[in-house]
């Protein structure tokens, strides 16, 4: 079973770098991403999402490559080309793999005006040690589909903690001012 993650950043820069982060821990088998999605709020409200695969460049790649060759059977590689081009570039613009385009932008909303999100379609994760690479990487987690446990140990690692070291959440002490009263 998938989770799927939303943490805040304050820029689209960091969440790019933890997204690449998460890419390499991918290549060294630490987890497995069904889908990592960063939308950025711009100034004017608007969602634009920073997919990590194109569908509609790959599928008009692909189509190209389809279509030529079917071109080349019927002596108009050309024409098969265009036609496949077309082909592929639609069915990768109408395929949607991973988190749903609509839902991240729905939920890119919560962000504030110049910040980015970091959609996260985790299918597999040793949970130990890739929090370990991301202590005080900083970030918000809006919303997770993980477990309670799980969630607490990523909102710390985010934070700066240790998993499992104790966090203090008392409030501040009160100070006093010159008359003695509490501020």
């Amino acid at each position: 079973m998938s989770d799927l993650i939303f943490i805040a950043f304050p820029n689209e820069e960091k969440a790019v770098e933890v997204r690449n982060r998460l890419l390499e821990l991918q290549q060294e088998y630490l987890i497995e991403l069904g889908d990592a999605v960063i939308a950025v709020k711009e100034q004017d409200g608007k969602i634009r999402l920073n997919q990590l695969l194109n569908l509609t460049a790959t599928g008009a790649v692909s189509g190209a490559l389809w279509g030529a060759l079917i071109g080349l059977i019927f002596l108009n590689p050309l024409l098969g080309t265009a036609v496949g081009a077309g082909a592929g570039a639609l069915s990768g613009k109408l395929t949607d793999v991973g988190i749903n385009d609509d839902f991240v932008k729905q939920s890119a909303q919560a962000l504030q005006p110049g910040t980015a999100g970091l959609f996260l379609l985790v299918r597999k994760v040793t949970g130990d040690k890739v929090l370990k690479e991301f202590e005080g990487v900083g970030g918000i987690v809006v919303s997770t589909s993980l477990d309670e446990e799980k969630e607490a140990a990523l909102r710390e690692a985010l934070a700066g903690h240790s998993v499992g070291e104790p966090v203090d959440q008392r409030p501040a002490p009160a100070t006093t001012t010159e008359g003695g009263a509490a501020s």
